[in-house]
């Protein structure tokens, strides 16, 4: 999604050539292109604000006969999708750059306040090619012996609207991280278990947690009953505490999980945390761009309009098991604690180191029953 500049390039500002951060790659929703009377034009979101006669104004809110930066617009033409743009950021000094002959605002398009995980880290987010891929599934590390590995599962229907999904996360050690992803919208129902399960037994053995609200509690019967998979993460409902991870033994407890407000909750605040304080490592394109419009609506996220969160969602699922008790006792990590840890650590290193100094006199020492006098004082043992 971002590719740093190292300082390799600079772009052209009105106050000369400048350094830049680099480029950032993401998906919009919403293509503007803008015609001018001299024959050139510019393609943007609708979000990307260019100088005019009165001041700086979003591609949305110009109109036919605007001027920018002296050139006149004859025409306006606006379509919705999935469109590939690229923004630079980070633009030295004033912020402002020239594009196809007009000054634009290097302003904050990726992240804004409303999106989960803060713009800053959204822009360092940087994607790997993956090792191998095929109708959908993308590898960026092959499973190794001895290592632990997690599948978080989002289930959509396969008619080409939301997407399955499976997150493979390698947990082994702190920082977490993304080793393979399944991402698809048109395959049938019926075959995704035999996917969730041939994915999950090549990384050895993972466990797998489910999310079941819709289609998803026929998903998990299949892999768990029909292809006998045993390693699926199993939930006890309890009418206060909620639901969480065990071993399965209640009468109560059932296989994969519902997306509840309070997971949703404890899970996004979990995620946010994770990928900020870079302990969940992300290498995937698709998710790194859902994570880009995975945004605040009223008391919840979710994608923006005309985007996707399965893969978010599925993270999201991961966030909220690492705060499990039946997590931290099968991997031997307390998130938790980990970041206590280097968060005093770090307090210990700022803290202003305290001096002692040597006045030079001799310190005498009598005792005299329960009394003690030294020759800078007298304490006293009786209290």
């Amino acid at each position: 999604m971002f590719k740093k500049n190292d300082a390799r390039f600079l772009i052209k500002t009105p106050t000369g050539y400048k350094n830049f951060e680099g480029v950032q790659k993401k998906f919009v929703d919403s293509l503007y292109t803008i015609n001018f009377v001299d024959g050139s034009f510019i393609k943007c979101s609708g979000k990307h604000a260019f100088l005019t006669s009165f001041g700086f104004k979003k591609a949305l809110e110009l109109s036919v006969g605007d001027d920018i930066t002296g050139k006149k617009i004859s025409k306006i033409h606006s379509e919705l999708g999935n469109f590939l743009v690229y923004d630079p950021v980070g633009v030295e000094e004033h912020s402002t750059y020239f594009s196809n002959g007009v000054v634009s605002h290097n302003t904050e398009f990726i992240g804004s306040s409303a999106t989960l995980v803060s713009g800053t880290k959204l822009r360092s987010l940087a994607f790997k090619d993956p090792l191998f891929t095929e109708e959908g599934l993308d590898i960026y590390e092959n499973p190794k012996p001895g290592k632990l590995y997690i599948c978080t599962v989002d289930c959509a229907e396969g008619v080409g609207l939301d997407y399955q999904t499976i997150n493979v996360i390698d947990v082994t050690q702190v920082p977490y991280r993304q080793v393979a992803k399944y991402r698809n919208n048109k395959l049938p129902l019926l075959f995704f278990p035999t996917i969730i399960y041939s994915l999950a037994t090549r990384y050895n053995e993972a466990f797998v947690l489910i999310e079941t609200n819709n289609v998803g509690q026929q998903v998990v019967d299949i892999l768990h009953y029909d292809l006998e998979y045993e390693n699926v993460y199993k939930i006890d409902h309890h009418h206060i505490k909620g639901q969480t991870v065990s071993g399965g033994f209640k009468r109560a407890s059932s296989f994969g999980i519902k997306t509840t407000k309070t997971v949703k909750k404890i899970g996004c605040a979990n995620l946010k945390t994770l990928i900020e304080s870079d302990k969940l490592l992300i290498y995937d394109f698709d998710t790194i761009a859902e994570l880009n419009t995975f945004v605040r609506v009223r008391d919840t996220y979710m994608a923006e309009e005309g985007n996707n969160d399965d893969l978010a969602m599925g993270l999201v699922l991961f966030a909220w098991l690492t705060a499990q008790s039946y997590f931290k006792d099968s991997t031997n990590i307390d998130i938790r604690r980990v970041l206590l840890a280097e968060e005093n650590m770090l307090g210990e290193e700022q803290l202003t180191p305290v001096g002692f100094i040597d006045d030079g006199q001799k310190e005498e020492v009598i005792v005299d029953g329960a009394d003690v006098w030294s020759a800078r004082g007298y304490f006293s043992s009786t209290f």
